[in-house]
């Protein structure tokens, strides 16, 4: 059950994050921009925080830091992308 609310909840960062950043992606780019900024986010958190525990369990701490972590991955990919890609 926890990997379905993982995919879902990823899908649904990488979403948001994808919009903010003006990038269309497709749901399956989403939910890979959602886990892998979720991964970011938690090690800014710990870089930040000094807490390695934060991605033991489900908060709205743990969503904040993967939707910054997703933030900049699209930043990252929007780098590297052409323009033709996204929307700047």
């Amino acid at each position: 059950m926890s990997l379905i609310i993982t995919i879902i909840l990823g899908g649904i960062i990488g979403y948001v994050a994808s919009k903010l950043m003006g990038r269309e992606e497709g749901i399956i780019v989403s939910v890979i921009i959602g886990i892998v900024g979720s991964f970011i986010g938690g090690f800014i958190s710990t870089l930040l925080t000094n807490s390695d525990k934060s991605y033991l369990a489900f908060s709205w701490m743990g969503l904040f830091w993967s939707l910054i972590g997703s933030v900049i991955l699209v930043a990252i990919l929007n780098k590297l992308s052409s323009p033709r890609h996204h929307h700047a």
